[in-house]
């Protein structure tokens, strides 16, 4: 399918994992919002972005507050809307690493619909997962959304009764607290490893990759997961 494309972060406010003619893609950090939302936040990824590149950028798909890792813009409307379709309709392979209470199977998948968003019905939607590493009772998952809903790892690890550690609505907060407090996890332990799609230009195989964040990397490494996720 062509070559396999990576770049490394840079220094950034959010750092550039990718830019060519008419994409771009970030390491979003956890906390920041992806748009200016009904909070009226002062600072969102796309002001920033838009401000780091010099131009106007397009957010082609959703990623939680929340969550940390890649976040991927359009530099026009048409690309952004030649890339929204393929995230609409599964064409880009996306990864997860995440971080959840109790030890689930080796892998699996998880066929459970969920509302596409808040009060909607619910419609279909997959998660495949991997069992990738194990500290006592907790384990580091990666999971692969097949499709696009809200909350959508959140909820389909719940369902499975593996909640996220740091997950203040899905999660339980004695284990959110144990977390702070024992490896200073202060935040949802949920990162957007990886993207790949076909360049909607080129057709050459992309893959962008956002390293784990310091401040979820360091409570993997303290657990002794550093690495499983290469």
């Amino acid at each position: 399918m062509g070559q396999t494309r990576m770049a490394s972060a840079s220094n950034q406010d959010t750092p550039f994992l990718y830019q060519d003619g008419c994409l771009l893609a970030v390491n979003k950090p956890a906390g920041l919002a992806v748009h200016r939302g009904m909070a009226q936040d002062r600072t969102f990824a796309l002001q920033l972005v838009r401000d780091q590149a010099g131009q106007h950028v397009h957010a082609v798909h959703r990623l939680d507050r929340a969550t940390s890792g890649v976040l991927l813009f359009a530099l026009d409307p048409e690309t952004a809307g030649r890339m929204q379709e393929r995230f609409a309709e599964g064409r880009v392979e996306k990864r997860y690493l995440a971080l959840v209470r109790g030890i689930p199977p080796e892998s699996g998948v998880i066929d459970h619909p969920i509302p596409r968003d808040v009060g909607g019905p619910r419609v279909p939607a997959v998660t495949e997962f991997r069992r990738l590493a194990v500290f006592e009772r907790y384990a580091l998952v990666e999971a692969r959304p097949c499709t696009g809903r809200r909350h959508q790892i959140r909820r389909h690890l719940k369902h499975l009764s593996h909640p996220l550690i740091g997950d203040v609505r899905y999660g339980k907060g004695e284990h959110n607290r144990l977390f702070r407090e024992r490896f200073g996890l202060h935040r949802l332990a949920l990162h957007a490893l990886e993207l790949a799609f076909a360049h909607p230009e080129t057709s050459e195989r992309l893959r962008i990759v956002a390293p784990v964040p310091e401040d979820l990397a360091g409570p993997l490494r303290a657990m002794g997961m550093e690495g499983v996720w290469t």
